[in-house]
């Protein structure tokens, strides 16, 4: 995967939007204006992304590209280095959790709306 791969993917859920609120190499992609995924253009592709904090932990244990969330909440946010160790389909898995995530925590009417489209 690479990076327009990785945009494009999160580009195509429900209600995202993307920019750059920090800084001009930080793109973050938001649901409903909630971030469930970032990462940097620069270096090597990485991306932060929300994670039920219980399956966090397996997931660093389990695989040597996942690791605490690089400037996030560690209970809540892991860094998936985009490295090959991994399959892309497994890596959209991931995406797909931290979007979920973050739509389940949206208001009712919110979630309601994204289930409808």
């Amino acid at each position: 995967m690479n990076i327009e791969e990785l945009r494009e993917y999160c580009i195509q859920k429900e209600e995202v939007t993307e920019g750059f609120p920090f800084d001009e190499t930080t793109l973050v992609f938001k649901v409903a204006g909630k971030m469930f995924a970032l990462t940097d253009l620069e270096g090597d592709l990485s991306v932060n992304l929300k994670c039920d904090p219980n399956v966090a932990i397996g997931l660093r244990e389990s695989y040597s590209c996942v690791r605490q969330g690089y400037h996030m909440s560690k209970k809540h946010w892991n860094t998936v280095d985009i490295d090959g160790s991994v399959s892309d389909k497994l890596v959209k898995e991931w995406i797909d959790h931290s979007y979920d995530l973050v739509v389940s925590g949206l208001p009712k009417k919110l979630r309601t709306a994204l289930m409808k489209k």
